[in-house]
């Protein structure tokens, strides 16, 4: 006759059992242990809300001793990294365009003139806004600059010019979002966090699936091969994808009025590309896990770094350089710029090169990865 009473015999038992499941089941016992790690390297160590360093490009129509104490300033400073002396306007809104610096300082024409007759001449800021928490602190680190350069400068019967409000003023256009509105950054890059999540998860179950349903080996009796297989698989997710899309694009227009500059059939087209990265990985995942718990495991793990270094949450230049160099290695990372620039500045296939191949490239490397998986898999 069996005992309802507690025995620890049995409990130990059941004890042990576990234990031995976790040794043989080492994917989860290692994201256990892997993901608690991974936050704490990333939160501790990678998120950086207070972004220094920032690429910065100047404009000087007035190359006078005023404007290099100004330049030598900044670049002493810990927010602003001068990394390109431009001679137009034309040039200084190209860069900011593209992406190439946060920021373009222009020192016009006359300025050491009208400093020294005491008209406050003004110091023009044009400032990338995409990412308004990249910009804010830097902008005001140079208000407070401003007041204080030109101290060293202004001797003898100049010094009156040091007192406030300051000898120059400082002029701050926050170019393709004026009015930091938060929709115009998070809305766009919500389309890559939706598509990574989704596409990965998904797809990471498709061979695992079949494995555990036991209609693998139907697969293995027709004469199919490996890459019509990972293409069959995806293309019903790639539809499923444009349906996010369109979903997504139409509350972004309608509901929190984010402004679409460029060309939507240029963004369609990259969509394309990033729904193939995406479905790419979780193919590779499919066929490396051995159930769909591990599937999901590793499709979690993938997706947290995704979402913390690619610039959705934080500012991406916030980050030290080994994050940044992860960063650069994932797509949503230049999906999410690529999409903010066609968005929100207009730009076109030239602007948008430097992020479209890395994205084409990571498509190429997986599933080369996964047709092999799959392979081996066969075998």
């Amino acid at each position: 006759m069996t005992s309802h009473a507690f025995n620890l015999r049995r409990f130990w038992a059941v004890v042990v059992k576990e234990f031995i499941q976790m040794r043989r089941d080492r994917l989860t016992f290692g994201m256990m242990v892997g993901i608690p790690l991974l936050q704490l390297i990333l939160f501790g160590f990678a998120i950086n809300m207070n972004p220094k360093h920032l690429p910065t490009a100047v404009r000087v129509a007035d190359p006078s001793p005023f404007a290099r104490s100004l330049i030598w300033s900044l670049r002493n400073s810990d927010y602003f990294a001068i990394t390109e002396v431009v001679a137009t306007e034309a040039e200084l809104r190209e860069r900011l365009k593209q992406g190439r610096v946060q920021f373009g300082l222009t020192i016009p024409e006359d300025f050491a003139r009208r400093l020294l007759r005491g008209e406050r001449p003004a110091l023009l800021l044009e400032a990338d806004a995409t990412d308004p928490a990249a910009t804010s602190y830097a902008v005001a680190a140079l208000t407070t600059l401003a007041e204080t350069v030109f101290d060293r400068d202004l001797q003898g019967p100049h010094a009156t010019l040091r007192a406030k409000p300051g000898p120059v003023e400082v002029r701050i256009h926050r170019l393709y979002n004026p009015d930091i509105i938060t929709q115009f950054n998070v809305v766009p890059g919500l389309l890559g966090v939706v598509l990574t999540m989704t596409m990965v998860i998904i797809t990471a179950l498709a061979i695992t699936r079949e494995r555990e349903r036991g209609t693998m080996e139907n697969l293995l009796a027709t004469p199919v091969r490996p890459g019509e297989v990972m293409i069959g698989k995806l293309i019903p997710y790639i539809l499923v994808g444009y349906v996010q899309v369109t979903l997504i694009l139409l509350a972004a227009r309608f509901l929190f009025d984010v402004p679409m500059l460029g060309s939507v059939p240029l963004l369609l087209a990259v969509i394309l590309a990033f729904i193939a990265a995406n479905l790419a990985m979780g193919i590779t995942f499919s066929t490396l896990a051995h159930n769909q718990l591990q599937a999901v495991q590793m499709a979690f793990f993938y997706f947290l770094p995704n979402i913390l270094l690619s610039g959705f949450m934080f500012p991406f230049r916030g980050m030290p350089v080994w994050a940044q160099w992860i960063g650069e290695v994932l797509p949503l990372t230049h999906f999410i710029r690529i999409v903010r620039g066609i968005a929100l500045k207009g730009n076109g296939v030239p602007d948008i090169l430097p992020d479209l191949w890395p994205i084409g490239l990571f498509v190429v490397v997986m599933l080369s990865v996964a047709i092999n998986r799959y392979r081996q898999t066969l075998d």
